[in-house]
């Protein structure tokens, strides 16, 4: 078990594509701690931090429920200092914590802009921030932030130029500390998904049941984040990956079992 002892840090980690990645992480033995919102369940979203600890626990890990709101850095430290309490340090981080508008600019009101900003900007900065002390003490320290590669053609820019650029600000962070943490033998990578993923805030915010119906399952960026943080912190550090490249590397190629819809057509994500 690649993972036996190593304690996993997840930001936003009650559903989705956070909740995949530590539930992947835990049946290989890892410790995960669940910082997240929500301790009562949004009939919208689904889950909480305590439904997603069981969940874990019952896949071969051993979890920890944090009520974390990374907007705040008194509730960022509250979670490492339990996390570190609990497990004893931390050896993984995963910025995965984000909030979306996909609104133009005409569109988009201040709240909407702060919001996206606090949380995906600022706040993945700051709980790197926090966790790096532990991360060089730790056991081939990774940091996997879900964010996507740069681009800044047009294209990717107009439609939801708010989002975008917050969500670009997580990737340059992440770059950033690559470079930075290199000589501490603490990697840093992003990772994106090729589709859209079957997650709650694609069903509200972005196209229903009919897109989640042409998008595949949380599980790949599971699977895919393990592969990476597999791999030897010094060696593996300062890249961009999308899902499905990271796959093929590991020689899986056949992706069906991923689809919500087998052998139906998918939606590629924006921005890819």
């Amino acid at each position: 078990m690649l993972f036996q002892n190593k304690t996993v840090f997840i930001t936003g980690a009650s559903r989705g594509i956070g909740k995949a990645i530590g539930l992947r992480l835990a049946k290989e033995g890892a410790n995960i701690v669940v910082a997240a919102k929500s301790v009562e369940e949004n009939p919208k979203l689904g889950g909480t931090i305590f439904s997603a600890a069981k969940e874990i626990e019952e896949a071969g890990g051993k979890a920890l429920a944090v009520q974390c709101d990374i907007r705040f850095e008194e509730q960022v430290q509250a979670a490492i200092d339990q996390a570190v309490s609990t497990f004893g340090g931390i050896d993984i981080l995963i910025n995965n914590a984000s909030a979306i508008s996909l609104t133009n600019v005409e569109q988009t009101n201040p709240k909407q802009f702060d919001l996206m900003h606090d949380i995906n900007v600022r706040g993945t900065f700051f709980v790197s921030k926090a966790c790096i002390p532990y991360l060089k003490k730790g056991n081939n320290p990774h940091i996997l932030t879900l964010s996507p590669p740069v681009n800044l053609a047009p294209k990717w820019l107009s439609m939801h130029v708010a989002y975008t650029i917050s969500k670009y600000n997580m990737t340059m962070i992440a770059n950033g500390l690559a470079g930075e943490l290199k000589n501490y033998g603490i990697a840093s990578n992003t990772l994106w998904p090729r589709t859209t993923i079957a997650t709650a805030a694609v069903k509200n915010l972005l196209g229903g049941e009919t897109l989640i119906n042409m998008s595949r399952h949380p599980e790949i960026m599971g699977d895919a984040a393990f592969y990476i943080l597999s791999k030897p912190s010094s060696e593996c550090t300062g890249n961009n990956f999308i899902d499905d490249e990271v796959l093929a590397m590991g020689g899986i190629t056949d992706l069906s079992a991923y689809s919500v819809v087998p052998g139906g057509k998918l939606y590629n994500d924006l921005f890819l």
